[in-house]
């Protein structure tokens, strides 16, 4: 999983990339379409797709005579789940930082309780 995330956060580095994936959650294209709105040639803007094919973020299908770029929502849920994991345990942090602070606005002390590991048992 770290492998495909590292390759996935490593293609959505460069902002050419991120804008074609942001283009296409819109819907599928071709390589001339998402290449229009650049000023760089057809084979820079297949090479940027061929690094996010990669990484797994996009995939091509063949449709007659078209070759549609599809986004894979999958690659991006994943992302989402990594990041979110680690927004969590933050936000806990801080929720404990805040029942501190507010502990210590109640009792004027400027020192955090010492809590002891049976504080809040039962007797």
């Amino acid at each position: 999983m770290s492998d495909q995330l590292s390759k996935v956060f490593s293609a959505l580095a460069d902002p050419t990339r991120r804008d074609l994936v942001s283009r296409l959650a819109a819907g599928d294209a071709t390589v001339g379409a998402l290449a229009e709105p650049y000023e760089v040639s057809l084979q820079a803007v297949s090479k940027h797709l061929r690094v996010l094919e990669d990484a797994g973020l996009v995939s091509r299908t063949r449709e007659a005579q078209r070759r549609p770029v599809h986004l894979e929502a999958q690659v991006l849920h994943l992302m989402t789940r990594w990041i979110e994991r680690y927004a969590r345990k933050a936000e806990e942090r801080y929720q404990r930082l805040d029942e501190v602070l507010a502990e210590l606005d109640e009792t004027g002390d400027t020192r955090p309780r010492q809590h002891t590991p049976t504080e809040g048992q039962a007797s």
